[in-house]
């Protein structure tokens, strides 16, 4: 069975809009919730700023995402550069796992995401921009 390539490009773009509340309502959570107490260390005002810092961040890759969906087509430098960010962030998450062990099952969820999701999203995007007329 051939799956047109505008089935292709709607279902790509579900998926990015689905996917994407993931980072924002992650990057919402920490940027108006702050960092929980079970974490906070030390100077619990500095580390809090970082944490909402980081929220911030996460919140932006989120809307960054969004904004490639009505022409997600055209937009594969975008997807490309938001995928490598969240990729590399990916990393340093995993490098925390083999220091330091497992962390709580939402961060491992966040790992899968950075490491497997996203990369896979970015590649049906480039097929997808690959067939679709600029």
């Amino acid at each position: 069975m051939v799956i047109s390539i505008e089935l292709q490009r709607r279902v790509l773009q579900i998926s990015v809009f689905v996917l994407g509340w993931v980072p924002v309502l992650a990057g919402l959570q920490g940027v108006l919730g702050g960092l929980p107490v079970s974490v906070s260390k030390g100077d619990g005002l500095s580390t809090d700023s970082h944490y909402r810092y980081l929220s911030g961040l996460l919140l932006a890759l989120g809307l960054g995402f969004w904004s490639a969906i009505p022409a997600i087509e055209r937009r594969r430098a975008l997807f490309t550069v938001l995928t490598l960010i969240v990729f590399t962030g990916g990393l340093s998450r995993l490098l925390g796992v083999l220091i330091l062990g497992w962390p709580a099952p939402a961060m491992v969820f966040g790992l899968a995401m950075e490491l497997i999701v996203t990369p896979l999203l970015c590649v049906w995007q480039w097929q997808v921009s690959n067939k679709v007329p600029q």
